[in-house]
């Protein structure tokens, strides 16, 4: 049986996923075009697109010709989005975060509903993982530990 833990700590030594995605940007900079973001964030221009066309992602700014104009504050939802699709979250719910997002503070109660349970998932497969690991770590111990000597053959 396994038995998950929850709690609602930030971990020790965890950061935040702004932290991932704000190191790789020039300073100052606030303005980016399609493939920029598809170098920071290593999602197709074409991922891109779809995110913006499903609704996962804001409006995104348009320059006079108009090519895509991403801010800084549109890969800090980007990064986000991929810790949200790293839990295993299926796009429609992201879709409904984001329409969430939109609709107002008042979806706070299920915003945070929506990303317990998505927690929850995560903790059940860390839980799984962590039982996958011992098993791994009792094999390789077993090939590790000494072995018996070859048994010779004799012809006969």
């Amino acid at each position: 049986m396994t038995v998950v833990h929850a709690t609602k700590s930030k971990p020790v030594g965890t950061r935040n996923c702004e932290d991932d995605a704000r190191h790789l940007r020039p300073d100052g900079q606030d303005q980016y075009t399609i493939s920029e973001v598809a170098d920071f964030t290593g999602l197709s221009a074409h991922t891109l697109r779809w995110y913006e066309r499903i609704g996962l992602m804001p409006h995104v700014d348009r320059s006079h010709t108009g090519q895509r104009r991403f801010s800084n504050r549109d890969l800090d939802w980007l990064a986000f989005v991929g810790k949200l699709r790293l839990t295993g979250m299926p796009v429609a719910d992201m879709v409904a975060y984001a329409e969430m997002v939109r609709a107002g503070d008042q979806t706070y109660p299920d915003r945070q509903a929506l990303l317990e349970s998505t927690r929850l998932g995560v903790l059940r497969r860390i839980a799984e993982l962590q039982d996958t690991l011992t098993v791994l770590d009792s094999k390789i111990a077993t090939y590790a530990g000494p072995r018996p000597a070859p048994v010779e053959r004799t012809g006969t």
